[in-house]
């Protein structure tokens, strides 16, 4: 049997709990990245015998501070010693209505692990540790395919129940470089032909495929999986790209995966651009608005993805202006992926360094305070004289304040 491990500090709760009766399994991620050597600090724990969340409080209260998430059922969460543990009761999980929350949720203290592991989507999350016993639990196979590196499902028969299970199935072979089971394979192209995507709001959509850009070695292998699986009858706007574009996405996308920022928030923005980089302008604001209502992020990916800027033959001025659109170190980032070549954009970097804009644009030297203190009165006029002193500033035609001055007289005299 192979060996398990967790933090012993963790013991102090689980013999505590053991006290009044309560049996402790650890389950679901943090086994599954045990054994695929992933460390974490995010651990998923079941309670069997306990009375009430109620009561389970009030033992944890010992360590911490507790606090219950959810309505009718839930997650007793609790920080200790720098891990966040999640207490959560065996439950069964019964399909009522269409969508990824539609399913009425049953305590049952009487399950047994097998059973009550039955509701999970993947043989891999299926795993549990009995503390007590010391025994680790794999009742349908998760260890064997851990070492295969094959993505099954718990219980194939009701994979389809929560649509989500797609794009986690996409999003786990993808992220851990799994095959996908043959009858697995089979239910997710069933699941995209009757539409189950369309069941889901797009919050949830978007969720997954933010993990499958920001966590993928590979991130191609999503996207060809979603190619495989049907998963352009969703979304759309890919069925109209040539091959030779689709391939350059997925190559760069790869690139990048292999060179991103150190802001998950940036490696967002430059990945959203790379995948509608060869859209249209209405399918990049088609495709992203499917997937999100963050204003910002989609206005961000469409204009890094519709920059043209010549690498080879610039002048300060335009990449002055160029520094105003958008960071010249993102979009080097952004380039070099397309191209991928680290070295596609050095020149670019060199000198956007030299020049001190490589992560900001030209600070204005003159601004509104300025004019009035020459004395011009604030009017619908000020923006535009602003505009073009700092134009002129970018041009380098001033370089301080009181040329600038100067110039803000010539431009404000003539409007």
């Amino acid at each position: 049997m192979d060996k398990f491990e967790y933090p012993k500090i963790l013991d102090n709760i689980f013999d505590k709990l053991n006290d009044f009766g309560i049996k402790t399994v650890i389950v679901g991620g943090y086994v599954r990245d045990y054994f695929l050597s992933i460390s974490s600090k995010d651990i998923d724990i079941e309670v069997y015998h306990a009375t009430s969340y109620e009561d389970l409080k009030k033992i944890l209260c010992t360590f911490g501070d507790p606090n219950i998430v959810g309505k009718s059922f839930g997650v007793c969460k609790l920080n200790y010693q720098n891990l966040d543990l999640d207490f959560s009761f065996p439950r069964k999980e019964s399909k009522i209505s269409k969508g990824h929350k539609g399913f009425k949720i049953t305590i049952e203290d009487s399950l047994d692990f097998k059973d009550a592991s039955k509701r999970r989507d993947f043989t891999i999350n299926s795993i549990g540790y009995d503390t007590k016993e010391k025994k680790l639990l794999d009742p349908h196979g998760g260890l064997k395919d851990i070492h295969n590196k094959t993505l099954r499902a718990t219980d194939i028969k009701k994979f389809d129940e929560d649509p989500l299970r797609y794009l986690r199935a996409i999003r786990f072979a993808s992220q851990l470089n799994f095959n996908i089971d043959d009858e697995l394979f089979a239910k997710l192209r069933s699941m995209m032909q009757n539409s189950s995507l369309d069941e889901l709001p797009k919050e949830r959509v978007f969720d997954e495929f933010k993990k499958i850009l920001l966590k993928s070695l590979k991130p191609s292998k999503a996207f060809m999986l979603l190619k495989q699986l049907d998963g352009f009858r969703y979304f759309k706007h890919f069925s109209k790209l040539l091959e030779k574009e689709f391939e350059n996405i997925l190559l760069s996308l790869d690139f990048f995966a292999s060179d991103k920022h150190n802001s998950d928030k940036t490696n967002l923005v430059i990945m959203l651009a790379i995948v509608i980089k060869f859209f249209d302008d209405e399918d990049k604001k088609g495709f992203l608005e499917k997937l999100t209502d963050e204003k910002k992020l989609i206005s961000q990916s469409i204009k890094l993805s519709k920059i043209e800027f010549d690498v080879e033959n610039f002048d300060e001025y335009e990449l002055n202006i160029l520094s105003t659109t958008t960071e010249i170190e993102i979009y080097a980032k952004f380039l070099n992926s397309i191209h991928q070549d680290k070295t596609f954009s050095s020149k670019l970097l060199a000198k956007a360094k030299n020049m001190g804009i490589l992560n900001s644009r030209p600070t204005p030297i003159i601004n509104g305070k300025e004019l009035i203190e020459m004395g011009l009165k604030p009017s619908k006029d000020f923006k535009d004289i602003l505009d073009k002193i700092y134009d002129a500033q970018l041009r380098g035609l001033f370089d301080n304040i009181e040329d600038g001055k100067k110039y803000a007289i010539i431009i404000a005299t003539n409007k």
